[in-house]
């Protein structure tokens, strides 16, 4: 395996970064709210599935004992 010196490796460092397309405030934006959206769905998706399991369940045990 080739080393290379501390120099190359930033000059490699700095040509990798300035290759990066960086997105706008807008797309951060835009994907930031997306997420929480995202969140506060899964959320309250799976809030219903644990109301449902617990009736359920509460309702057989009510049954039973």
């Amino acid at each position: 395996m080739a080393r290379t010196n501390p120099l190359q490796f930033v000059q490699q460092v700095r040509a990798e970064v300035a290759k990066v397309v960086w997105p706008t405030r807008r797309e951060v934006l835009l994907t930031t709210v997306m997420v929480f959206i995202m969140a506060a769905l899964t959320a309250v998706f799976f809030a219903l599935v644990d109301l449902g399991i617990r009736s359920g369940l509460e309702g057989i045990f009510t049954l039973v004992g």
